[in-house]
């Protein structure tokens, strides 16, 4: 017998665009020990034995069949749909019981079914959302075997979350200026705080699984089927419906451990093609709406900047930074703009990450700032007869640390240039630091912080002061520190790009599509591609072994003598 159990208990999830009012639940219970049993074998023996009229027993076989009445039951049950137990009737008979209007509701209700004789249940009946069934009872009975004796810790978390039900409406509250963060929060600040903000109703389907004639007590009552819903479709079936798998098995407590079978059957009606046509109409319907409610929000005409100005816009991300001697780093950073270049009014291009702490990540130890920022320029050439390259933005930044003393050292110095083409770039950038001779300057930066800093930052680069043709920094030392990885979203905006002679000129730079710099784009292509092919040789130069590079120096040593 118990070969055919079936032993998957747990909840399954169903996803469903219909209503959850349109389902339908057929729950079948039947006794499987004890009484039944043996009144069927009983039974059976009776009925061989009146077939050879040998003796007669009526009486016995009415009992029997009205035993094999009790032990097992059938209904089908819709969403919230109320059906009292005998401890509802029993109670809310009494009108003076009766104290809330729901209360009131099924004193009604059940006065005219005890007067139409129309009852339909007898073991099985349901709690609804609007119940008084709360979750310490749900977890106090266990039913379906297997059970765990004690509750998980995630049972026991969960229980104490607090549901948001549909009709309640969101308060508004103040955030707290100081003390955003609670480091140590108490249970009682967990439970009050932790709310699930999706909407859940949950219907109890019951099962009064004492003997025949005890019916009405609570001890008796037990969880058939546990069904949530919320307001996106999301139903929660607990356990799931047979499905052609075996019964699941029902042992109740106490000293008889009656053994009882469970069916969930989904006999939910299906939808007409006529229904489910006009349904599909209305959702396509429902969607060109929308869609056109969006269109009238966003407009028709797309946003241009005038004629002969690039936009530039960057979003990027400061990841992380590597390989530097302290801890608690953070980075400050500003946008340059050349000549020719602007910002929109009131933008800032400046900005400071937060603080972080190092981890180690194989050998080294990375700080990930995941610090976003974003930056609007433009470019305008005013001057046509200026023979200059154009240049393209600066980003510097330096790094520095801060100890629990508060003391700050200066960790490094380095630049990034705003990449000329568009689309995702990913580039680490190295740093050095100025370097101050002897060993005073660096045991005052160990014990009181402080470095050598640069009063001007753009001289990690050519400061843009500089008026000179060479710029000497013979005497100064740096020394390498670590690096510090980008992330770049780089998007050009222009007239010029719908242009339909700019299309024929896919190999120009993006300045010289603007007009007017076809000189200028041409020499700062040429520059380009010597860089690139310069990268490229050094990186095969290093794949090479270095026997063969030593081999093909001292040939080229002996070709020249």
């Amino acid at each position: 017998m118990a070969d055919g159990w079936c032993t998957d208990t747990g909840e399954s999830v169903y996803r469903s665009r219909d209503a959850v009012k349109n389902l339908r639940i057929r729950v079948h219970i039947q006794r499987v020990t004890s009484t039944a049993a043996l009144s069927q074998h009983l039974h059976q023996q009776v009925l061989s034995q009146q077939e050879r009229g040998v003796i007669e027993l009526d009486t016995f076989s009415s009992q029997t069949q009205a035993a094999s009445i009790t032990d097992a039951e059938e209904l089908v049950v819709g969403w919230q749909e109320k059906f009292f137990s005998q401890y509802e009737v029993d109670l809310y008979q009494t009108e003076s019981n009766c104290q809330t209007p729901l209360e009131h509701q099924y004193h009604t209700e059940i006065m005219a079914m005890e007067r139409t004789k129309r009852r339909q249940n007898q073991r099985i009946f349901t709690y609804t959302d609007f119940d008084r069934f709360s979750k310490w009872e749900e977890q106090a009975q266990s039913l379906l075997i297997p059970a765990q004796p004690t509750p998980t810790f995630l049972a026991e978390r969960m229980a104490n979350v607090r549901h948001r039900r549909q009709e309640r409406r969101p308060v508004e509250s103040n955030v707290p200026k100081s003390r955003l963060i609670t480091w140590e929060p108490s249970e009682e600040f967990i439970k009050n705080s932790h709310i699930i903000n999706t909407p859940v109703q949950t219907m109890y389907i019951m099962g009064d699984l004492g003997p025949s004639g005890k019916l009405g007590l609570k001890e008796n009552e037990y969880i058939l089927c546990t069904i949530k819903a919320d307001g996106n479709g999301v139903i929660t079936i607990k356990p799931d419906f047979n499905n052609n798998r075996g019964a699941y098995r029902l042992e109740t407590h106490g000293e008889k451990r009656e053994v009882w079978r469970l069916y969930l059957e989904n006999v939910s009606s299906h939808i007409h093609v006529e229904e489910k046509e006009r349904e599909q109409r209305m959702y396509k319907d429902l969607y060109t709406r929308h869609k056109d409610y969006l269109n009238s929000l966003v407009g028709q005409d797309f946003e241009m900047p005038p004629l002969g100005i690039l936009r530039l816009i960057v979003n990027g991300e400061i990841v992380s930074a590597q390989g530097y001697e302290y801890d608690n780093l953070y980075v400050h950073f500003f946008l340059d703009l050349p000549n020719n270049w602007s910002s929109v009014p009131f933008h800032c291009l400046s900005g400071v990450t937060q603080t972080c702490r190092t981890h180690s990540v194989g050998k080294e130890d990375v700080a990930f700032f995941s610090y976003p920022f974003s930056f609007e320029t433009f470019f305008h050439k005013e001057d046509e007869s200026d023979g200059s390259l154009p240049q393209w933005p600066v980003l510097y930044f330096k790094v520095l640390s801060l100890d629990f003393w508060q003391r700050y050292r200066t960790e490094g110095y380095g630049f990034l240039v705003i990449p000329s083409t568009p689309g995702y770039h990913r580039m680490t950038c190295h740093t050095w630091r100025p370097l101050q001779s002897g060993r005073v300057a660096e045991l005052r930066r160990f014990f009181i912080g402080g470095a050598p800093e640069l009063e001007d930052i753009s001289y990690v680069r050519v400061p843009g002061t500089f008026k000179g043709e060479r710029l000497s920094r013979f005497g100064f030392r740096t020394q390498t520190t670590g690096s510090v990885t980008f992330t770049l979203n780089c998007i050009q905006h222009a007239r010029a790009f719908i242009d339909a002679n700019a299309l024929k000129k896919r190999r120009q730079t993006v300045l010289d599509q603007l007009g007017g710099h076809s000189q200028q784009g041409s020499v700062y292509n040429v520059l380009e591609a010597f860089q690139r092919a310069r990268k490229r040789m050094q990186d095969a130069r290093e794949t090479l072994p270095r026997d063969l590079i030593n081999t093909s120096a001292q040939l080229n040593s002996e070709s020249s003598a």
